[in-house]
């Protein structure tokens, strides 16, 4: 599988203020850890990133501190897999508890354009493409930038999130407006 064509799945979500920190998070890894040890088919890793919040989980739940799950996948048909796999056999009790314990989620597909998905960076940056630029035209702007960075394109509107999310420790070129910037409080890879 060529890095252009890696997928992922990604799950925003928060927990309910009545849960600490770290119940959720245990429940989460644990989670997690079953989903790697039994992973489905095209599935290629997962990754737990705590954010600072994010705007379109402002009314729900503790919206100061948000999840970000991103699920990578070889390809679109393993969105299928990996939805049935999440809640079935030896992944089912584990989702099933960090599951209670959620106060809202939403998702997005999203696809790499460059970069790499394995780096950590400290910050990402949501925005959407300008209207009048094409798409050629914005990809120019991201040419000869740092190699810190992974530029990733939703494939699918399946929540408010904008279109791309640029992980990085630098800003957006020139032209381009950050609808969030949101600080990356801590990973983990599983």
């Amino acid at each position: 599988m060529s890095a252009a064509s890696m997928l992922a799945y990604v799950f925003w979500h928060t927990r309910r203020q009545d849960v600490t920190r770290e119940e959720y998070e245990q429940r989460l890894f644990d989670f997690h850890k079953v989903l790697r040890a039994n992973a489905p088919a095209g599935a290629h890793g997962s990754r737990v990133l705590r954010l600072a919040g994010a705007p379109w989980l402002a009314s729900a739940g503790n919206a100061s501190e948000t999840y970000e799950d991103w699920y990578f996948l070889e390809d679109s048909a393993g969105l299928d897999r990996i939805n049935e796999a999440a809640v079935s056999g030896a992944r089912q009790a584990p989702h099933d508890g960090v599951a209670r314990l959620a106060a809202a989620g939403i998702a997005g597909l999203y696809r790499i354009r460059s970069g790499k998905r394995d780096l950590r960076a400290p910050r990402a940056l949501w925005f959407s493409k300008p209207g009048a630029m094409s798409y050629a035209a914005l990809a120019e702007r991201f040419q000869g930038r740092a190699s810190g960075e992974a530029l990733w394109m939703r494939q699918m509107t399946l929540g408010p999130t904008p279109e791309f999310c640029l992980q990085s420790g630098a800003g957006l070129p020139d032209g381009l407006t950050a609808q969030a910037s949101l600080a990356i409080e801590a990973t983990w890879d599983f």
